[in-house]
């Protein structure tokens, strides 16, 4: 019987030992799961004011315009302008039977005329009422923000509230902010927030349609953060995007100006042929759309006019490049194996065994 006890009170300090040891795992376990992982994690705090500072920012990004803010090409504006908000269901992991159905619907709201092949004026007018939808939904999300930048609901934003905004999405105390602003004292913000505001105001004085009072009305701040809205502010990006790529100061863009690398050097091969796309890119789009006269030269008039996303010639233009791309036979019309074929260009996904499926999918 006392032997039976000690091999209990054995096993019994066997188990605790062997309880400990579990536990001692399970906390190296832990520390390691959080050790490894990425340090760049934003709290929902972070993640909520980079939200706010992008509503209230006017975006580089414009739906359905050829180029960015910045002067950069517009990489989906194919995509923008065959898809319009309808993207789901192109996601790389979405179910390719299924993107094919939705892409060969897709084809047959722009076949008006059900002959099973898009012309270059289907595809134009296609790419209008697509970009005229992307004008709407620039519309409704500008309507929000103005709301938030419109506090005290007299539906006029003046240059100083929307100063307080932008600040305080950048970290700035509100209150402070305010307070500072009432009493004349000067803010202390960075060189970079410093030319950002400036640029902001430059944009915000040419946004405020005269009478100038330096306060935007709904309408005049939809132009502010989406300049493609107005003839004006679309003046006014032009001048800044050539402003920015013009480098002998005549207020043109050549050819080489506007294919120059941005800023950085390519350290390697991937690189150097992310460069050689950009160049390509760059080359092709000034030769056959932006200098309209071949000039070798593009003016703010030829940028503004191709810059422009209701411009129906322009329209035209781009649904017969867009044809040119995927249209194998040369019959200058689009068939449904061809748009399966080249989905990628059309909708941003890859869908295989186009032939096999586009009988039944169509």
């Amino acid at each position: 019987e006392v032997r039976t006890q000690v091999a209990m009170a054995s096993r019994r300090a066997s188990l605790r030992g062997l309880a400990s040891h579990c536990l001692w795992l399970l906390g190296v376990i832990l520390l390691m799961d959080v050790s490894a992982r990425p340090a760049n994690h934003s709290s929902a705090r972070e993640r909520a004011g980079n939200r706010e500072e992008r509503e209230i920012l006017p975006p580089d990004h414009l739906n359905g315009v050829k180029l960015e803010m910045d002067g950069h090409l517009n990489k989906d504006f194919h995509q923008e302008v065959f898809l319009g908000k309808d993207t789901d269901g192109f996601e790389e992991d979405a179910e390719p039977r299924r993107s094919r159905r939705k892409l060969m619907v897709i084809f047959s709201k722009v076949d008006v005329n059900t002959d099973r092949r898009i012309s270059a004026k289907e595809m134009q007018h296609w790419i209008m009422e697509k970009t005229a939808e992307h004008f709407r939904e620039a519309i409704e999300e500008s309507r929000v923000h103005f709301h938030a930048v419109d506090p005290d609901g007299d539906g006029r934003v003046s240059w100083d509230e929307y100063k307080v905004k932008f600040l305080v999405s950048k970290g700035h105390n509100e209150k402070e902010v305010e307070e500072k602003m009432k009493n004349g004292e000067e803010l202390k913000v960075d060189e970079e927030t410093q030319e950002v505001l400036e640029n902001l105001k430059d944009r915000w004085y040419q946004a405020d349609n005269p009478p100038s009072d330096l306060l935007l009305t709904e309408d005049e701040f939809l132009s502010f953060l989406h300049p493609e809205h107005s003839r004006g502010m679309l003046k006014f990006m032009v001048k800044e995007i050539v402003r920015d790529l013009d480098q002998d100061g005549d207020k043109q863009l050549s050819l080489p100006e506007f294919i120059s690398l941005p800023a950085g050097t390519v350290e390697n091969q991937q690189g150097q042929d992310i460069d050689d796309s950009w160049v390509r890119d760059r080359k092709k789009e000034f030769e056959e759309l932006i200098d309209a006269n071949h000039d070798g030269i593009v003016t703010m008039a030829e940028l503004e006019d191709y810059m422009d996303p209701m411009n129906e010639y322009n329209a035209l233009n781009e649904a017969k490049q867009m044809i040119a791309i995927a249209d194998e036979n040369q019959n200058h019309h689009l068939e449904p194996e061809e748009v399966l074929k080249y989905s990628e260009f059309f909708t941003g996904s890859k869908l295989m065994d186009y032939a096999r499926n586009v009988h039944e999918e169509f």
